[in-house]
């Protein structure tokens, strides 16, 4: 019988107590972005260290219990928030990071932004290439009729009778079974993702990948990154060890809010304060439709179909919002439902016939990371109006797409929870608005804090993604974009990880 192969992940609690290791690159994060350059800057010979916060977990550990999951997978047990609690952000935690848990969208960053940007070397027609490369690698593919649940079809149908602009969205999934489970880690192995194909891949190449070991600090030495100070952390999150990586470049990876916070933490120059500031969150609030037969919404592929009639990405449009069917598993849903005691329990026994949309917007909100006074993240946010006003218009739509499709009332859960039975009551959404605070929102796409730019003035990376101060210092997620994109991130995060680990690899002789 033969042996098992090795893990493509090591803990780094096998490493001795004061640890010092040496590589061409050391990349923190495994995430999309993280996972990407560790695979292709290993692929072209160098010798690459890969460092996890979180933990190593496969299917076998993806039990589909929101109570154990959310702790097991998500940042900070999945209470991670803006300071002022009004947006629940839902980040990952782990070898490969958010993809263990998102829903597998893949769509490309919209042409306009790009053009927006104008960076050498990044327009649509350059970064086409990459994408297809990408999507290839992670067996992207358009859903079709059959992967839409009642969920999605119900928004479907709702879409369609009001001759609003929608369509079917792109997945990475294969052999997929509709468990329905998937912000939970998917048992089945079916996400193509991080985590199933690019750490393994990036191992196979001859990466070095450890878990449980947190950067605290980017080193530098005349003037460019010369590696990272890491703590190795016991089971329970504790300090359990120290470890040195010398490298000839550092390549960031730990998301928007990862990587900036390191950035702050390592004193690092910045000349004009721009790092961790124009903090990008895609902001969301979602509200809930009463059929009359049963939806079983937590059942099939989630978010299979989407609404665009509200996204346009030309300049001064004035349509800044997604709008898309969502479901959450009963812990998720019952904290969303209004009411208390009995009536609560009247909300919840109506599960199996609720539908539910979620609105996003394209947030012009710009926020920031920054450090308490221990050190600890914070993120600063505070929606503006006109997202406000965008996200408002989300709501007003959905419940309008939930009331085409059928729906007997719509459930909008305010502080003061307001219930919609008509078209013609459409209006008290209008004057209720979507203000933090009075109803529930939630972030799972931060972005812009270390921008990428040609001006040191009003980015912190060039446009490859080094360092505008510090040499040999290069980010890969979406800390790069320096906008809102409008749409999730993640295959962009894996296409831009792809494009920069090229600038790495250039930059230290590796064709």
């Amino acid at each position: 019988m033969s042996a098992a192969p090795p893990a493509p992940v090591q803990s780094g609690r096998i490493l001795p107590a004061q640890a010092g290791l040496r590589a061409d690159v050391v990349v923190v994060g495994t995430g999309a972005g993280g996972a990407m350059a560790a695979r292709e800057l290993a692929r072209r010979g160098l010798d690459v260290i890969a460092l996890e916060e979180g933990g190593y977990r496969t299917p076998r550990d993806f039990n589909q219990r929101e109570d154990e999951m959310l702790a097991l997978l998500f940042a900070e047990r999945g209470a991670r928030a803006t300071a002022d609690l009004a947006i629940h952000v839902l980040q990952g935690r782990g070898v490969g990071g958010s993809t263990v848990h998102n829903t597998n969208l893949c769509k490309r960053m919209p042409d306009a932004i790009l053009e927006q940007w104008a960076l050498e070397g990044g327009s649509p027609r350059e970064l086409a290439p990459l994408y297809q490369a990408t999507e290839r690698d992670l067996d992207v593919a358009p859903m079709d009729w059959q992967a839409l649940n009642p969920n999605n079809d119900r928004f479907r149908v709702g879409v369609s009778k009001l001759g609003y602009r929608g369509g079917f969205l792109a997945h990475n999934r294969r052999n997929c079974v509709g468990s329905g489970f998937c912000e939970l880690g998917c048992s089945f192995n079916a996400k193509q993702n991080a985590l199933k194909l690019l750490v393994p891949q990036a191992a196979a190449a001859g990466a070095r990948i450890f878990s449980d070991v947190r950067a605290e600090r980017i080193t530098t030495a005349a003037g460019r990154a010369s590696g990272v100070e890491a703590t190795v952390l016991s089971p329970d999150g504790r300090p359990a060890g120290r470890l040195q990586v010398t490298a000839r470049a550092v390549v960031l990876g730990a998301s928007a809010t990862g990587s900036a916070a390191l950035v702050l933490r390592s004193g690092l120059p910045d000349p004009h304060q721009r790092a961790g500031r124009n903090l990008h969150l895609h902001p969301g609030v979602a509200l809930a439709g009463v059929f009359d037969d049963e939806i079983t919404g937590w059942k099939g592929i989630p978010q299979s179909y989407e609404c665009t009639e509200f996204l346009d990405f030309s300049p001064g449009s004035g349509r800044r919002v997604w709008i898309l069917p969502a479901f959450a598993h009963p812990i998720g849903l019952a904290s969303a439902l209004p009411g208390f005691g009995a009536d609560h329990m009247r909300s919840m026994r109506l599960y199996r016939r609720i539908a539910v949309v979620a609105a996003m917007v394209h947030d012009e909100t710009a926020g920031r990371v920054s450090l308490d006074d221990a050190g600890r993240m914070r993120l600063e946010y505070r929606l503006g109006e006109p997202d406000a006003a965008q996200l408002a218009v989300g709501l007003r739509e959905g419940a309008r797409i939930l009331l085409a499709a059928g729906a007997r009332r719509v459930l909008v859960p305010y502080l003061r929870p307001l219930e919609i039975t008509s078209e013609a009551k459409l209006d008290q959404i209008d004057e209720r608005g979507a203000h933090p605070h009075d109803i529930p929102m939630t972030a799972v796409h931060p972005m812009s804090t270390l921008p990428m730019g040609h001006d040191p003035a009003a980015s912190v990376v060039d446009a490859r993604g080094q360092h505008h101060q510090v040499r040999g210092l290069w980010v890969c997620d979406g800390s790069l974009f320096p906008t809102s994109i409008g749409v999730p991130p993640q295959i962009s995060i894996y296409t831009f990880a792809r494009r920069s680990a090229g600038f790495v690899a250039d930059s230290l002789g590796t064709g």
